[in-house]
């Protein structure tokens, strides 16, 4: 009896998991072998994920962009250097904020767009 009771939660699980997986997309597709027309769901994978990090990333770098442009890189770097005189969490904020290249170059743009 307890062979059959993991063997049917277990197909239970397998049909959520696929209704679940249907629910964000499905597409018709002609089965080959038995000429039926079956519903399957969308390979897609996450991607999320990803995305979200690359968008915090350009905000980021923009944000980064948009102070060095308005205060400039003197005061900029003053501010980064006092972080980076202070506890570890403000360390590590100094090294996030230091100006790097990309965020130079656009700072520079951004500078030219401005005035």
């Amino acid at each position: 009896m307890e062979e059959a009771l993991t063997s049917y939660k277990r197909r239970e699980q397998a049909l959520r998991r696929k209704h679940e997986r249907m629910a964000r997309g499905y597409v018709t597709k002609l089965d080959k072998k038995t000429g039926n027309y079956v519903q399957v769901p969308v390979g897609q994978s996450g991607g999320m994920g990803l995305r979200l990090m690359l968008l915090a990333a350009a905000a980021f770098i923009a944000f980064k962009t948009l102070v060095l442009t308005f205060i400039g890189v003197g005061a900029y770097q003053a501010h980064v250097d006092t972080l980076a005189g202070g506890s570890t969490f403000e360390q590590v904020g100094a090294w996030l904020m230091q100006i790097d290249p990309l965020t130079a170059k656009l700072a520079e743009f951004g500078s030219l767009l401005v005035s």
